[in-house]
C-alpha cells in the first residue's frame, strides 16, 4: 500500500508539472494579452515533432534548446501577420482565428509526420535509475523533467512580478497608449509574449513527448485540460495554474492507481450506495478521465473566479 501511495503521488506530480509547463504559456498569454489561444496545444504537439526531427542531427540536448526557439519564433510570426490583423475586430475573432490554427497544424503535423506515433526517445542514459524504491525504478528522465518544470514555474513567476519586463509587459495590457506614449513599441511587445508562450508550450512537448506518445492526437488529448487547468486555477494566474496541474494531476493518478468503486468510497464516508447498482459499480479507474471536468463544474459553480484568480472589480 506504501508503494501504490509513494510512486502514484511521484506519478501525479510528474503529470502535474508536465500540465503546468503546457499551461504557463497559455495563462502567460492569456493574462498579459488577454487572448486564449485554442491552438496552444498545437504549438506543444510541435515542439515534440521539431525535437524529434532536430534530434536526430543534433542529439537530445541541443534540439531541447532549438525546439522551443523555432516554435516560439512560429508564434511570433503568426501573432504578427494573422491575430494582430484580427485582434481589432474584438475576442470572437481571436478564438475563430487560433481554432482554424489549431486545425491547420494538425494537418500539416498529419502531411509531414504522418498519422502514426514516431519514435521520440529520451537518451537511453536518462533510462537509467534515478532511484529504485520497493524494487521499482524511477528514472533520471522523470527526475529532470520535474526539475525543469520547478525551475520555470520559479524563472516565470520572478520574471512577471519582479522584473520591469513583466512590469511593463501588464501595464500595456490595461494602459497600453501611455505605455506607448512612454517609448515602448506595444505591438513588438505583445508579439514577443505570444511567441514566448508559444516557446513554452514547446519546451513541455519537448520532454513530454518521451513520456508520452508523439503522434497527431497528442494536442486533441492535452488541449481540453490545459483550459481546464487555466479556469480552475484563475484566468491569467501563474501559481493558480500550477496549483491546479498539481490537483488534477494527483487526482487522475489516484483514481488509475486505486481499485475501488464509488460504492466503496461512499460506503467508507458513511453513506448508502448500492455496490450492485449501475452507479456503485463504476470505478474510480473508469472516471479518471473525467476527473478534469468533474473539477471544472465544482469550481464554476462554488467558486467562479478559481482557485488563485481575483474577482472583477
Amino acid at each position: 500500500m506504501l508503494e501504490l501511495v509513494i510512486f502514484s503521488a511521484l506519478n501525479g506530480v510528474l503529470y502535474g508539472l508536465l500540465l503546468f509547463m503546457l499551461s504557463s504559456g497559455l495563462t502567460l498569454i492569456f493574462s498579459m494579452m488577454g487572448v486564449l489561444n485554442f491552438a496552444h496545444a498545437s504549438f506543444y504537439m510541435l515542439g515534440a515533432y521539431f525535437a524529434y526531427t532536430l534530434g536526430m542531427y543534433t542529439g537530445f540536448w541541443p534540439a531541447l534548446i532549438l525546439a522551443p526557439l523555432l516554435v516560439g519564433a512560429l508564434g511570433a510570426l503568426v501573432e504578427r501577420f494573422g491575430l494582430r490583423r484580427v485582434h481589432a475586430n474584438g475576442h470572437v475573432a481571436e478564438l475563430l482565428f487560433t481554432f482554424g490554427l489549431a486545425y491547420v497544424i494538425d494537418e500539416l503535423v498529419q502531411m509531414i509526420w504522418g498519422t502514426v506515433a514516431v519514435a521520440y526517445r529520451e537518451p537511453s542514459y536518462m533510462r537509467e535509475p534515478l532511484f529504485t524504491l520497493f524494487g521499482t525504478d524511477y528514472s533520471i528522465f522523470r527526475g529532470v523533467v520535474i526539475l525543469i518544470s520547478i525551475l520555470m514555474f520559479i524563472a516565470l513567476w520572478y520574471l512577471l512580478k519582479k522584473t520591469r519586463v513583466g512590469m511593463m509587459i501588464r501595464a500595456a495590457l490595461t494602459h497600453g497608449e501611455m505605455v506607448g506614449h512612454l517609448g515602448h513599441n506595444v505591438p513588438r511587445l505583445f508579439m514577443g509574449v505570444f511567441g514566448f508562450g508559444c516557446a513554452l508550450a514547446a519546451l513541455a512537448g519537448v520532454i513530454g513527448g518521451p513520456l508520452l506518445a508523439t503522434e497527431p492526437g497528442m494536442a486533441a488529448t492535452l488541449g481540453p485540460i490545459v483550459f481546464v487547468v487555466v479556469v480552475v486555477g484563475g484566468m491569467g494566474s501563474l501559481q493558480g495554474a500550477f496549483y491546479a496541474s498539481l490537483l488534477i494531476g494527483l487526482l487522475q493518478t489516484f483514481f488509475v492507481a486505486i481499485n475501488a468503486s464509488l460504492a466503496d468510497v461512499f460506503n467508507a464516508l458513511g453513506a448508502n450506495l448500492d455496490p450492485y447498482g449501475e452507479v456503485g459499480r463504476i470505478s474510480l479507474a473508469t472516471l479518471a478521465p473525467m476527473t478534469p471536468f468533474i473539477l471544472l463544474v465544482l469550481i464554476l459553480i462554488f467558486r467562479p473566479r478559481g482557485l488563485m484568480g481575483e474577482l472583477e472589480p
